[in-house]
């Protein structure tokens, strides 16, 4: 390829317009590559700002030696923009696949996010300066002024592809398949601009190697599009010990449930949502007995004390239909459930291994099911209610961490009648001391008197519940709609008994501006 060359372009205003639409194309991949990665860090790992912060960082840092390394390439410009960009929607549109292999086979996620978040910010950084270089070959103009029209239309681009990425790739094509089409699209815009643009800035051997390549390029990208979702169910099937029966990624959760054969003729049923196991089917009762009637105790007995007003109940998650189930044995009670995901309350309606769990609790009449963020919920409503169960995920994601905060336990709290009962599920006073006794402080910040309690659930160790009220300490004890198949009174006396080993420890609370929980259960849950 000669020097003169490379210095033939195009000479029209539609080629300057087609130019900047390349760049807004390019600037709305190279964000939806960023956005990929943090969503798919959030899933596997948790902790969303601890991902986005290596995300960000490493590819702006990236892209600050991109620009400079495509200093010398700026003599070949059109011949160096088709390569890096060939190259950017390789990596980019295969960078969701290859981290999701490295997490489920090698266990080398964050290793492998560090490299591709790297090597994608390397590319990105050096298209500007490419083309600058090719928008100045069309029509020569004061760097300023191309500066600006170069920038406006990257940063309309990103804004564009910011927007994309939740509102349309998600829901449409999910992660794995959303990264390829990007990619894909990121392929035709390079090429776009490459061969129709700038033909005759190329050699005849020159446009025939970089046709051969984008071919190539865009063949893998179309056989990875067809294989995603085979890939995705293998490499999901890697993550979990027994068989995959049902899975879905929905916008808030990767929602799995596993099934295998266990004894004669029995089966273990477990709900996982992003990889941490809510139930396993052969124990839930002792979790669910445990979380909800030592707190529906004193509401049953005023209940039927003035015989006329139901007691009302209000679950916070549990979109399961598990500790709702508990509830509804309980007659004459006004049940309302918050549930954050959709998805996971169709699966609870429809799953007939879950409706089997839960005795179709979450179609019942008497229940309200409502789709909301609890915190939000909370906030714009003003019913009080006898009993307040909070059976919410384990906050060891920034996004749960709110949820074991002092001001949404106060909101909780204005929201409990007098002399109601919250009760929240606490996690492992065992596995995760500092973590367990946290809720406690918070909810003691937040104006509640707390009892202790655990028990054992042989698939998930030892496991603790606060009990709470607004005046005194309030006690434990039963008043059982019917029998139970684990908790008893003397089972629940002993539950509030800790070991000389597992003593209470004096914990800062929790806060919004400070969610010391989730650095908490982050760092004891990872020794385990």
């Amino acid at each position: 390829m000669t020097l003169l060359a490379e210095h033939t372009a195009p000479r029209s205003r539609f080629a300057r317009v087609g130019l900047l639409a390349v760049v807004f194309v390019c600037a709305a991949c190279g964000l939806v590559y960023e956005l990929a990665l943090v969503s798919l860090g959030s899933y596997l790992i948790g902790n969303t700002a601890t991902q986005a912060s290596i995300v960000l960082a490493v590819m702006v840092f990236a892209m600050g030696i991109g620009s400079l390394a495509a200093k010398p390439l700026q003599r070949h410009a059109v011949t160096a923009f088709a390569a890096i960009e060939l190259a950017l929607a390789l990596l980019g549109g295969l960078s969701v696949l290859a981290l999701y292999a490295a997490f489920a086979y090698l266990s080398l996620y964050t290793q492998a996010l560090v490299v591709v978040a790297f090597v994608l910010g390397l590319l990105i950084g050096a298209e500007i300066p490419l083309l600058m270089v090719l928008l100045q070959r069309i029509r020569k103009q004061e760097a300023g002024s191309a500066a600006a029209d170069l920038f406006a239309a990257d940063y309309i681009g990103a804004l564009i592809g910011g927007l994309c990425f939740p509102f349309v790739l998600l829901p449409v094509f999910g992660q794995l398949r959303g990264a390829i089409v990007v990619g894909l699209v990121n392929a035709i815009a390079g090429c776009f601009l490459v061969f129709v643009m700038f033909r005759k800035s190329l050699t005849r051997s020159g446009f025939a190697v970089l046709s051969a390549v984008a071919i190539a390029v865009i063949a893998v990208l179309v056989a990875a599009l067809l294989y995603a979702d085979r890939f995705e169910v293998t490499a999901r099937q890697a993550l979990y010990r027994d068989p995959i029966v049902a899975a879905e990624r929905t916008q808030y959760q990767d929602i799995v449930i596993t099934e295998r054969r266990i004894g004669s003729g029995g089966r273990d049923t477990r709900l996982y949502l992003n990889g941490d196991l809510q139930f396993s089917s052969s124990d839930e009762y002792r979790y669910h007995e445990a979380l909800v009637h030592p707190a529906m105790a004193d509401a049953v007995a005023r209940s039927s004390d003035d015989g006329s007003t139901p007691a009302s109940v209000l679950v916070l998650g549990g979109g399961d239909g598990l500790a709702l189930r508990e509830v509804l044995r309980y007659p004459g009670v006004r049940p309302t459930l918050v549930e954050l995901d959709p998805a996971m309350i169709h699966l609870a309606r429809t799953d007939p291994r879950l409706l089997g769990l839960n005795r179709n609790s979450m179609n019942d009449p008497r229940a309200r099911v409502v789709t909301a963020d609890a915190f939000t919920w909370l906030r714009q409503q003003h019913e009080r209610y006898d009993v307040i169960i909070v059976d919410m995920p384990d906050a060891d994601e920034s996004a749960t961490a709110k949820l074991y905060s002092t001001e949404f336990y106060s909101l909780v709290k204005a929201h409990s009648a007098p002399g109601g009962r919250i009760v929240v599920q606490s996690g492992s006073p065992y596995f995760a001391p500092k973590s367990y006794w946290c809720i406690g402080s918070t909810l003691r910040s937040a104006g509640l008197a707390i009892t202790p309690y655990h028990v054992d659930v042989p698939s998930f160790g030892d496991w603790g519940f606060f009990l709470a009220d607004q005046g005194a300490p309030p006690e434990l004890h039963l008043r059982a709609p019917g029998p139970m198949r684990f908790l008893s009174e003397s089972e629940l006396s002993a539950a509030a008994v800790f070991p000389l080993d597992r003593q209470p420890l004096d914990m800062p609370p929790s806060t919004l501006m400070d969610p010391r929980i989730l650095r908490y259960a982050q760092g004891e849950w990872a020794t385990y």
